[in-house]
């Protein structure tokens, strides 16, 4: 044996089958997980339709004593779909409410398009500026609605534009809303319901569905169908896995760690206490809840962050692949920018249920998950074709990295059927559960990729804003 061979033996050959064992290891764990996620979560949603149906849900809500809300819509360049977007939530069903529409220094014609379909008119109105934002260069009202204000600024990016909100905004609760998102009517009773029945709850979120393929009229979806290209259906599918399992199976244990910034509702106050956004922040949703469970879990303070699963909204997702790939790598900084920023948290069992489970589960699933995936899948694969793993474990890391894949995701598609049913053709669950065989091969790799390019982009300190969605418009 010569001596480049003894190395092999006593060094390369050993830590080779470690990976081996540790990468299969880890895709049965993550996803058995997210299988055990999606089952606790069918329980529980079954358990919360009972419970709604025990309730005369408009009768108990659209009272006087129903809390009014203020719905924060900040805007860049969003001229496509922005008066629809309006258009849906001045029909929403809900006693008091108002819309502040915050046009964050768009360089487009959404200001314009707002001024022309609602009749608005520059105000000379004050208001009493609790966090800082960038300049308010006007404040507009409808001479149509009442209820409808567009906030003019200085470009400051999104959680910026939601601060001026906050500080314009005159109601109790805040509901952070996307400038594409198309609301269902009831979506306020239904999301404003953990508020009204536990005073401990300061914040909560809907479920967030794909719009694209989806027939709108005046600022309404009047009939359900599925994107046209492949790209927006596999993403149908990542959706219902996201809310309908993970969400809803964090909720339970109060371990909820991101509310989506389509859709997501919060005290003022305490939003406030916490000094708002993050200013610069990619991923302000995430990184506003990561510090309200921090700062109330420091003060001792009783408190519950709940996912809704039955409020929709309807948001336009990206069908081509430089945009998802723009989204994707955002998400991705944000992501780490929200743990990592955090990390005091991080197995501390100050911080319970966060610290202990969500943030570890969340920093090694997705915050590290694609850097240990790729790492793993080469060398699994390079020791393969050497024939240095045994055909057992080959068994298992396809039953790991395919197989319960491929279950998860035809579990979350006959869950969407067996409770809320949005998609209503039958041919719509057939075609996506075909998809959900070939979905494992074709985007989980590329989403894969993406947010591993977003892990470098974090880690080399570039910066993101907004990033460019680009828009076909309701």
């Amino acid at each position: 044996m010569t001596s480049v061979d003894q190395i092999v033996l006593n060094f390369v050959y050993p830590f080779v089958r470690f990976n081996n064992y540790f990468i299969t290891g880890y895709f049965v764990l993550i996803n058995t997980t997210y299988i055990l996620m999606l089952l606790i979560a069918f329980k529980a949603i079954k358990k919360y339709s009972h419970h709604i149906q025990a309730l005369e849900m408009k009768t108990l809500f659209l009272t006087p004593f129903a809390k009014p809300v203020s719905l924060l819509v900040p805007a860049y360049n969003e001229q496509t779909s922005v008066v629809e977007s309006v258009k849906s939530l001045l029909q929403l069903q809900y006693p008091t409410f108002e819309i502040i529409l915050i046009n964050d220094g768009s360089s487009d014609n959404t200001l314009k398009n707002l001024i022309n379909s609602f009749d608005l008119v520059k105000t000379k109105n004050v208001f009493r500026p609790q966090i800082h934002c960038q300049k308010i260069k006007g404040i507009y009202e409808s001479s149509t609605y009442s209820n409808l204000i567009v906030v003019d600024k200085v470009n400051g990016g999104k959680a910026d534009a939601l601060n001026s909100g906050i500080n314009i905004s005159k109601y109790p609760l805040i509901c952070s809303l996307d400038a594409d998102s198309i609301l269902e009517s009831d979506v306020l009773i239904k999301v404003v319901r953990p508020f009204m029945e536990d005073h401990t709850t300061v914040a909560a979120g809907g479920s967030i569905r794909i719009a694209n393929g989806c027939k709108i009229f005046n600022g309404r979806v009047i009939k359900i169908g599925l994107p046209k290209s492949i790209l927006g259906k596999f993403q149908v599918m990542e959706y219902l896995r996201s809310f309908l399992a993970g969400r809803m199976a964090f909720s339970i244990i109060n371990g909820l760690i991101i509310i989506s910034g389509a859709f997501g509702i919060f005290k003022k106050d305490k939003v406030i206490e916490i000094g708002g956004y993050k200013k610069g922040s990619v991923g302000e949703d995430m990184e506003l809840i990561m510090r309200l469970h921090a700062h109330l879990r420091e003060k001792n303070e009783p408190y519950n962050i709940t996912f809704v699963p039955d409020p929709v909204c309807w948001t336009e997702a990206p069908e081509n692949l430089k945009v998802l790939g723009l989204q994707r790598k955002r998400w991705q900084r944000g992501l780490l920018e929200s743990l990592l920023g955090n990390k005091r948290v991080f197995l501390n069992p100050r911080y319970g249920i966060i610290g202990l489970v969500a943030y570890p589960f969340f920093l090694i699933a997705e915050g590290f998950g694609p850097l240990i995936e790729v790492f793993g899948f080469i060398l699994f694969f390079v020791t393969w074709y050497f024939g240095m793993v045994a055909y057992p474990l080959i068994y298992l890391f396809i039953l790991a990295t395919i197989v319960l894949n491929i279950l998860l995701s035809i579990g979350s598609i006959i869950f969407e059927e067996m409770t809320y049913q949005r998609y209503p053709k039958t041919s719509m669950i057939i075609k996506l559960i075909g998809l959900s065989f070939i979905e494992v091969f074709l985007y989980r790799p590329l989403t894969v990729w993406y947010r591993l390019v977003g892990i470098f982009e974090y880690f080399t300190g570039k910066k993101g804003g907004w990033g460019k969605m680009v828009r076909k418009g309701f």
